[in-house]
């Protein structure tokens, strides 16, 4: 009988995955922990822990060493969001934008020319942004109206973006505009523009519920020129860029989720053990570690989920309703641990003097941005009908 090789557990990590987790757990715990709250408040990250990320190698995980990467794969870019989200989930989707939305299409779509001025940049001190989602274009994303049109070696864009993540703090951004309406989907093409370009301009900030220190903003295109050598990938194939982009991009945001759940779920281990209630720590009574035990073995779950879809991608497998699944599966998760937290907690859950109404409302962001949940149980079920 041949000798039977045991594969290691999913969640068994090689040792350069490990060392670079527990860097990014004491980075998170130690420099972004403190400044959590007042972040929250200002509705912005300290700018000095933007230059940390990128300091850390946080901002280039996946780009190559040749271009001043750290030359590491998706499942790194997991660990890193994950270990920020568990302290905070707008330092990581902040991460998680630049790796998972920007870095990775230049990597796979970009032609040598557009990698070689764009990557080394990105990987060191230029924060990108992803702009595909537009007023009248949300979940029907190809319904998008900006338009581009070629004049000579230029291309003129009009249009307005919205929901644009890292908006505020970017220098890049990678615009989805239709150069051919009578084509429908098939004219869309992916831009990348730079903050400075003719016609550029980044509008109103939005004030919102959640993950308020990742800016959200606007983006205004009037007339705006870009050199013809910034078309990214084919003309005509943005709607592909776009689609396997955001395939991925949804392993990223199902890391966050997991780790805002994480966050919570510690957070409120440590306080049942403390809380005294009828004579005893609340720790100590039958329904509350029923609930507790339910929301650790729904985050493992989710954690099992985000992990394999991380995998299957570093290996080249398909993994389309993977990474649907577990974005779908990871934001209710975060929802519902999120929840629980914040009920153990009691009254002090309920106010801000305590860190699990935070996680509260950042996890529900998981269920609307990057593909609603009804577009993952779309894909979901466009997958298993094949």
């Amino acid at each position: 009988m041949a000798e039977l090789t045991t594969a290691a557990p999913l969640t068994k990590l090689t040792e350069e995955e490990e060392l670079f987790r527990g860097t990014v757990r004491e980075f998170a715990r130690r420099e972004v922990r403190p400044l959590v709250a007042a972040m929250d408040r200002a509705g912005a990250i300290e700018p000095a822990l933007l230059a940390q990320c990128f300091a850390l190698g946080l901002m280039g995980i996946e780009i190559p060493e040749a271009y001043g990467g750290a030359g590491g794969s998706l499942m790194m870019t997991v660990l890193a969001v994950e270990e920020l989200a568990a302290v905070d989930a707008a330092v990581a989707i902040f991460v998680d934008v630049q790796n998972t939305l920007v870095n990775a299409l230049l990597l796979k779509w970009a032609n040598e020319d557009l990698q070689r001025r764009y990557l080394p940049r990105l990987a060191a001190d230029l924060v990108g942004a992803y702009a595909l989602s537009e007023p009248g274009a949300g979940s029907d994303a190809f319904g998008l109206e900006t338009r581009a049109t070629r004049r000579g070696d230029t291309w003129i864009l009009d249009g307005r973006k919205l929901w644009i993540t890292n908006g505020a703090e970017a220098g890049l951004f990678i615009v989805f505009a239709n150069v051919d309406f009578s084509k429908g989907y098939k004219g869309i093409t992916a831009f990348a523009v730079e903050r400075d370009f003719p016609g550029f301009a980044v509008g109103k900030k939005e004030d919102k519920l959640g993950i308020r220190a990742s800016s959200t903003c606007e983006l205004i295109l009037d007339h705006c020129e870009v050199p013809a050598a910034n078309v990214v990938g084919e003309v005509g194939q943005g709607y592909k860029v776009a689609i396997e982009t955001l395939n991925t991009g949804r392993i990223g945001i199902g890391a966050q989720m997991i780790g805002v759940a994480r966050g919570a779920l510690e957070a409120a281990l440590g306080y049942v053990k403390e809380r005294t209630q009828f004579g005893k720590p609340i720790a100590e009574f039958q329904g509350v570690q029923f609930q507790l035990a339910h929301a650790a073995t729904e985050l493992e779950a989710a954690r099992l989920m985000v992990y394999n879809a991380a995998r299957l991608e570093d290996a080249g497998e398909p993994y389309t309703m993977q990474a649907a699944m577990a974005k779908l599966f990871s934001s209710e998760v975060a929802e519902r641990v999120t929840s629980l937290a914040v009920e153990l907690f009691g009254g002090y859950g309920y106010t801000k003097e305590y860190p699990v109404e935070k996680f509260y409302r950042d996890a529900k962001i998981g269920k609307i941005y990057e593909g609603t949940s009804n577009m993952q149980l779309h894909t979901i079920a466009k997958q298993l009908l094949k």
